[in-house]
């Protein structure tokens, strides 16, 4: 399965207010699966089991570092996740995430902080003809507030790079073989 970083697609309802963000990234992949027709609750759903081993410990690590200077953690509203149970409904509280918008091929989510603020759209494209192709994008946009904010993100960025073609890729997984692990 090919993951492709691409540009922030057009049909995202982020692309909008692109020149705001000082941060954009999107990364693509290929959903074979023509004769299901993915809802856009599902995919959110599997976003939230397709954090690897590696980043929920990263996530940790992070949380225990940002405490000490009064950042939002997962651990302010945490409670254990049940995904199947999630309705992923504009306002819902999904950990440190926050649902803002959703569409019948888009949800998007993030937080507003005091340093930074962010969004994560999870982009279903159903394709139109036999000639195109299903995709699922993830793309992410940050907004600095602040020089903190711009010393966060710094060490933040390569490992945000990594982990999330590493869940695109595992989400797509899970949709087209919803038994996988």
């Amino acid at each position: 399965m090919k993951i492709e970083k691409t540009e922030l697609p057009e049909a995202s309802v982020l692309s909008k207010e692109k020149a705001f963000f000082d941060y954009t990234d999107s990364f693509r992949g290929e959903v074979l699966n023509r004769e299901r027709n993915f809802s856009i609750a599902e995919i959110g759903n599997t976003f939230f089991t397709s954090i690897p081993q590696w980043g929920k410990k990263m996530f940790a690590f992070r949380n225990s570092i940002v405490k000490m200077f009064g950042l939002k953690t997962g651990a302010d509203k945490s409670k254990p996740l049940e995904p199947k149970n999630l309705k992923l409904e504009v306002g819902e509280q999904v950990g440190i995430l926050t649902i803002f918008d959703k569409t019948d091929c888009e949800i998007i989510m993030g937080e507003n902080d005091k340093h930074l603020d962010f969004r994560v759209s999870l982009l279903y494209d159903k394709a139109k003809n036999n000639s195109e192709e299903n995709s699922l994008t993830i793309s992410t946009t940050v907004k600095y507030h602040n020089w903190l904010g711009i010393l966060y993100f710094l060490p933040v960025r390569p490992f945000h790079q990594l982990i999330v073609p590493v869940m695109l890729k595992k989400m797509i997984t899970k949709l087209e073989y919803p038994s996988a692990p």
